[in-house]
């Protein structure tokens, strides 16, 4: 190719470009150079309050989810009383003449193992059913002479704030929620006459729940059971298990 056939096919590539040809479809057009991604930041929470104990409010340990997974359900209500069969009830009553009654002599009296006895007295207290050993009180030879039953009208849905009150009065040994013509009554024991009238004309009717009271001297009165007169025997059923 000569001098000026170079020249115009220089000038004629010029104005090819300038008029906006596109390149042929065999030459492939440059790529252009791959920019790397852009990749968002993270968005950070806040940090959650802290508890009084050290720990997050908003944390696995002390979620309601965890709480609820974690609790068992023996822990949740109280455990409901097994069956009794007889020889429960028999035992029941021996202890409740005699609270000291060894293992020995009940186990005896109810023609069972001592083993068994002691089982079965165990899984009574386990289930609520025996709340506890205690002593019976001959109230007149204690020093308590005057008893008498109390019948008290109260304001409606006060029972539970009677009932606090009156547990805190002296001489109280027994107190029940009633229907019929009154509320509650309560039985009491006082040294005299003039302790049982201070206790009922000062202290009940201080309790602005109270709406009336009703006294019930008693002449004589005996507890169901063993008498006091008859002798206990020395021994408590948990002191010897095995016997």
């Amino acid at each position: 190719m000569t001098r000026r056939e170079r020249a115009e096919d220089s000038r004629t590539g010029e104005q090819d470009r300038a008029a906006g040809h596109t390149r042929p479809h065999h030459e492939a057009a440059p790529q252009a150079e791959a920019r790397p991604r852009e990749v968002p930041p993270p968005r950070l929470r806040p940090p959650a309050p802290r508890t009084a104990s050290g720990g997050t409010a908003g944390s696995a340990a002390g979620s309601p989810a965890m709480e609820r997974g974690s609790a068992s359900p023996s822990a949740a209500r109280p455990r409901e009383p097994r069956p009794l069969d007889a020889v429960d009830h028999d035992i029941l009553r021996i202890l409740q003449a005699d609270g000291r009654a060894s293992i020995r002599s009940v186990a005896e009296q109810v023609h069972v193992s001592r083993a068994n006895a002691y089982a079965r007295i165990n899984r009574l207290v386990e289930d609520g059913v025996i709340l506890g050993f205690g002593a019976r009180v001959h109230h007149e030879r204690a020093g308590q002479g005057a008893s008498a039953y109390l019948t008290l009208r109260i304001v409606q849905n006060s029972w539970r704030t009677v009932h606090r009150q009156l547990r805190s009065l002296p001489g109280v040994s027994h107190i029940a929620l009633v229907s019929g013509d009154f509320d509650v009554l309560v039985l009491v024991h006082s040294p005299d006459n003039r302790a049982l009238r201070e206790l009922v004309l000062t202290r009940l009717q201080a309790i602005p729940e109270i709406l009336s009271t009703r006294t019930l001297l008693v002449f004589e009165e005996e507890e169901v059971g063993q008498s006091p007169d008859s002798p206990a025997a020395p021994e408590h059923p948990a002191d010897h298990p095995a016997r």
